[in-house]
This record gives C-alpha cells, sequence and structure tokens, in this order.
C-alpha cells in the first residue's frame, strides 16, 4: 500500500514537471524568436576575427603611438632666442637712433641659443623609442595570440556541445518512444508501475543535462560572438571536416623551443624589455655628460663698443648632480629584467615540453581502435534498445547500458575536443603553426 502511494505521487511530479517544463517552453517559443544560422569554417572564422576585433584595433593604435615617438626623438631641440631693449630713458619710450654725433642711442640686445647634446644622447633616446615599437608590437600579437586561442576554443567547444545536444535528442527520442510504448504496457498491466517510473526518471535526468549543455552552448556561443564582432539574434553553426587527421612534424623538442623562443609573443616582450632596460641604463650613463649649449648674440649701445658681436657657450658643471641615483636604478632593473627572462626562458621550455607531451597522449588516445571501439559500442547500444523491447534484458540491465552509452559518447566527444585544442595549444606555444 504505501508502495503504491509512493509510486502515484511520483508520478504526479513527473506530470506536474512535464506540465511546467512545456509551459516554460512554449513560452520563450513566443518571447525568443529563432535565431538566424550563421554557418562558419574556421578559416572563415579566423579572417572575420582579424578583420572585425575591436582590441586588435585599439592595440594596432597604441603601435602607431609608439612609431610617432620614434620620429618626435629624431628631432633636435628648439633654438632659444633671448632679447632685450630699452623700454623708457630720458622721458621717452623706445629710444632708439643716433645722437647728434652718429652714435647709436638705446640698447638692443639678442641671442640665439642652440642645445647640443653630448654623448650620444640623441642616438640613445632613438634606440630606446624602437625598442619601445618592437614592445608594442609584440603586445600587438600577444592580444592576436590571446584572442586568437580564445576564438580556436570556443568555435571547437561550440562543436563538441553540438554533438552532446545531437546526442541528448536522439536518447530523447529512444527515451520517449520507450516511455509511450510503455505507458501503453502500463494500462494493459504487463509491466510493473516501477519500471515505468524508473523510465520517467531517466527522462528527467536526461532533460536536465539538455539543459546544462544549452547554457554552455549559449556561454561559448556569447564569447565567440563577441570575439568576431557579431551582434544580433544569430547561431554561430561550426562547419567541419567529418574526418580530421593531424601531421606531426618531423621536429625535435630542441626545434620546437628553438622556434618558441623566437615566435613566442610572451618571451619575445620579455627579450625586447630586457634591451630596453640595458639601453636606459646607457642613456642614464649618457645623461652625467653635461649639454653644451651655443649661439651669436648681439648687444647695441651696452658694451665696450657700440655695437658688440659675440659667441656665447654655456655647459653646466657636474658637481653636485651626477646622475649616480638614476643609473644605479637602470642597472638593477636590468639585471631584475635578466633574472625574469631567465624565469620565462625556462618556464617556456617546460610548457612546449608539456604541450608536446599532451598531444601525443590524445593522439594516442583516438587511435584507429579507439574508433572502433566507439562504432562497436553504438551498435550495442541499439541491440541493447531491441533487447530490452523484447524483454531479453531487465530493466537494471538496460539502465545501465543506457547510462554507460551516454558517459562514453560524451567522453569521445570530450575527446575529440581535447585533441583540437592540444594542437592549437602547441602552435599558440610555438608561435607559428607547426601542427595541421
Amino acid at each position: 500500500m504505501l508502495h503504491n502511494k509512493l509510486a502515484k505521487s511520483i508520478c504526479i511530479l513527473c506530470c506536474i514537471y512535464f506540465l511546467h517544463t512545456n509551459i516554460i517552453y512554449s513560452q520563450e517559443q513566443y518571447l525568443l524568436p529563432a535565431p538566424d544560422t550563421l554557418r562558419l569554417e574556421i578559416k572563415q572564422a579566423e579572417k572575420m576575427f582579424l578583420d572585425n576585433n575591436l582590441q586588435l584595433l585599439a592595440q594596432h593604435y597604441n603601435i602607431q603611438s609608439s612609431q610617432a615617438l620614434v620620429e618626435q626623438a629624431r628631432k633636435w631641440e628648439n633654438p632659444v632666442l633671448n632679447t632685450d631693449q630699452n623700454v623708457y630713458s630720458n622721458h621717452q619710450f623706445f629710444q632708439h637712433g643716433t645722437d647728434a654725433s652718429g652714435n647709436p642711442q638705446g640698447e638692443v640686445y639678442a641671442q640665439v641659443q642652440q642645445l647640443i647634446k653630448t654623448a650620444g644622447k640623441r642616438g640613445k633616446q632613438i634606440d630606446l623609442a624602437k625598442t619601445n615599437v618592437n614592445i608594442a608590437e609584440w603586445q600587438f600579437k600577444s592580444v592576436m595570440r590571446n584572442l586568437r586561442a580564445e576564438l580556436f576554443k570556443d568555435y571547437y567547444t561550440i562543436a563538441q556541445l553540438q554533438g552532446n545536444a545531437q546526442l541528448y535528442n536522439e536518447n530523447m527520442d529512444q527515451l520517449n518512444k520507450l516511455a509511450h510504448a510503455q505507458e501503453a504496457e502500463l494500462k494493459a498491466g504487463n509491466i510493473a508501475k516501477k519500471e515505468y517510473l524508473r523510465v520517467q526518471a531517466l527522462i528527467i535526468a536526461l532533460q536536465q543535462d539538455m539543459t546544462d549543455n544549452a547554457k554552455e552552448m549559449n556561454d561559448a556561443q556569447s564569447e565567440l560572438k563577441t570575439v568576431l564582432q557579431i551582434t544580433g539574434n544569430k547561431f554561430i553553426q561550426p562547419v567541419l571536416a567529418d574526418t580530421e587527421s593531424i601531421d606531426i612534424p618531423s621536429l625535435t623538442i630542441l626545434q620546437l623551443i628553438d622556434s618558441a623562443k623566437h615566435n613566442n609573443t610572451d618571451y619575445q616582450q620579455q627579450v625586447y624589455q630586457l634591451q630596453y632596460n640595458q639601453q636606459n641604463l646607457r642613456l642614464q650613463k649618457a645623461l652625467s655628460v653635461p649639454d653644451l649649449t651655443f649661439g651669436p648674440e648681439f648687444d647695441q649701445s651696452a658694451n665696450y663698443i657700440p655695437n658688440y658681436y659675440g659667441l656665447s657657450v654655456s655647459l653646466p658643471l657636474p658637481i653636485w648632480d651626477r646622475n649616480k641615483g638614476n643609473i644605479k636604478s637602470a642597472r638593477f632593473q636590468a639585471k631584475e629584467q635578466e633574472v625574469m627572462l631567465t624565469q620565462v626562458d625556462q618556464k617556456l621550455q617546460n610548457d612546449v615540453m608539456n604541450s608536446y607531451q599532451k598531444l601525443l597522449l590524445t593522439i594516442q588516445l583516438s587511435s584507429n581502435s579507439n574508433m572502433r571501439f566507439y562504432k562497436e559500442y553504438y551498435q550495442l547500444q541499439k541491440n541493447i534498445m531491441e533487447s530490452y523491447n523484447k524483454r531479453q534484458i531487465s530493466m537494471i540491465e538496460f539502465l545501465e547500458y543506457f547510462k554507460d552509452y551516454q558517459d562514453i559518447r560524451e567522453k569521445q566527444l570530450e575527446q575529440i575536443l581535447n585533441l583540437r585544442l592540444a594542437k592549437e595549444d602547441l602552435n599558440d606555444l610555438v608561435g607559428v603553426d607547426v601542427i595541421r
């Protein structure tokens, strides 16, 4: 008696759940129109990303800004004009000209001075500006690399989630057919209600999996559309080949690491940052050498002769300030960057080796023998459904086979995703597409 009441309660709850689900679905169907499908191959998505991404455009402006500073560093300082003349004397304003004897009266003074930088300061400042351009260019490549990695991850994740959705839909069709048949058998009294409820519970669990998968799909779609600068109610459909093969190049780990040191954006930024700090140290040493200022001057009626022509020269005496503090700071910054570069070098070598080993492991898991296993297991699952309908196996055996099949298929789709991401991860670290 208690068992019947419990079974009846569970049945009522299932009906309420299905009714509630159908109401929500009907509401959403009217509120949200069907999205437009945008079919994209990975090369098309990558081109759209390069053409439209605003972060790349902003970083490109940063490169142009740094290039403008190189041109500015090449400019000479403007000459300085100093002038002086009398304004009021002998009850007259701006008294100039000559007196009765023909001598000039009223003072006029003019001087032009030009700063001459010594110790190659201008050249060292130009070198700093050029290195800054290189850093900006590698920062641009770093932004592009990170966004490209996000693009590939979201693109392939969507493909995997669509595979999950197809699997869930196929399983749901089978379970719905089974539930419909069981409902008739239940009314005829051929099966126990607990078998019917077990299938209903399996349907509810599968619906939850479908909902979670749809949420992950929405997140991946949102991220991918942001990277591609796509707005509106659109659904991106990855277009992938039915079969994918990976060509492993005949490169050693040392060759991959060497390629990474030449092309990895994080490593190259550290290399140029060290160069920048070393150039700054040389500049700070040069700044301890005084600069020279000189220029012609003219003085009327205020010197030992009426019209005086001279040459002015000025040179600061490095007595109190010899730029020692800035030199010491620049030296420590260069040493700090040397340590940072060594650390980045070690991390890059370990990352390349680890990424390469991960790729080899994922390739092994995607071997032909495993592919045959997945095909045979798929056929087994179809046979299991037929066997249960014919009452050749029990409900417990059917549920075990059903759950195992879904887990195996999910792992297969996840393995395909891992293989694609492992390939792109190694390409990303090395800086070029060594794996195709």
